[in-house]
């Protein structure tokens, strides 16, 4: 069985940086693609970036672009989010995602991590 440890959450002022780490372990598996959704209060769960593992691909909702940046340590089975000039909207539970199976979508979810964006 795989699992997702996810670190890194807080509370940051309007402006600042915060980064998010998720770790995959568990028995054999592979990695085909690994990311993070986020889901605020009231609001549908969204799609926030992903990394392709064979060639390293990265993908942003246009709301994060030019900010977040995801990165990866594929010895680790790591998968990291750089989040810099943080807003007010960008609260949220981010939870990180992981494809072990190939095709679209992701079949193994974290727990996530808070993400408060106040002053």
């Amino acid at each position: 069985q795989v699992q997702l440890v996810e670190s890194g959450g807080g509370l940051v002022q309007p402006g600042g940086s915060l980064r998010l780490s998720c770790a995959a372990s568990g028995r054999t598996f592979s990695v085909y693609t690994m990311g993070w959704f986020r889901q605020a209060p009231g609001k549908e769960s969204e799609f926030v970036a992903a990394l392709t593992w064979s060639d390293g691909s990265t993908y942003y909702a246009d709301s994060v672009k030019g900010r977040f940046t995801i990165s990866r340590d594929s010895a680790k089975n790591t998968v990291r989010l750089q989040m810099n000039s943080l807003k007010p909207e960008d609260t949220a539970v981010y939870s990180c995602v992981l494809n072990t199976i190939g095709g679209v979508g992701y079949n193994v979810w974290g727990q996530g991590t808070q993400v408060t964006v106040s002053s």
